[in-house]
């Protein structure tokens, strides 16, 4: 596969059933799945080799991104979301990959700008449910 270019991945908030809008703006993106592991370790296991328990550890996904805000119509998606604590759809598109598509809550908001440059936001958000994936 060759090198692909960061701006081509997207950040996606649902606004409304099945609409995904693409977050205006987005500079950086990072998408990190966790599972937590569950050790079954115990007396007998041979040679004190630490054992797990498949699948049943506690599964996650993060999506942290940075940028401007082009239009007020996002800003107000995302402001609004985040002060009602809504567990919205978001979905990320990797390029070659596929998209990711899940419920997740916003759990930081994080505005900033300098005296001479562009406001700036950046976001994390942590899933809230089952996440799926589909091929591009």
């Amino acid at each position: 596969m060759a090198g692909q270019r960061g701006r081509d991945v997207l950040l996606k908030i649902e606004g409304a059933p099945d609409e995904f809008t693409t977050v205006a703006g987005i500079r950086s993106k990072t998408l990190s799945f966790n599972s937590g592991l569950v050790d079954g370790t115990h007396t007998q296991s041979p040679d004190a080799w630490r054992e797990l328990i498949a699948g049943a550890g506690v599964k996650s996904a993060r999506i942290g991104g940075s940028g401007v805000f082009k239009d007020a119509a996002s800003d107000a998606l995302i402001r609004g979301a985040f002060f009602d604590g809504q567990v919205l759809n978001w979905q990320i598109i990797l390029p070659d990959f596929g998209e990711i598509t899940g419920p997740f809550m916003i759990s930081e908001l994080t505005y900033a700008g300098d005296h001479n440059g562009e406001a700036t936001f950046s976001i994390t958000l942590e899933s809230a449910g089952q996440m799926t994936f589909g091929v591009l």
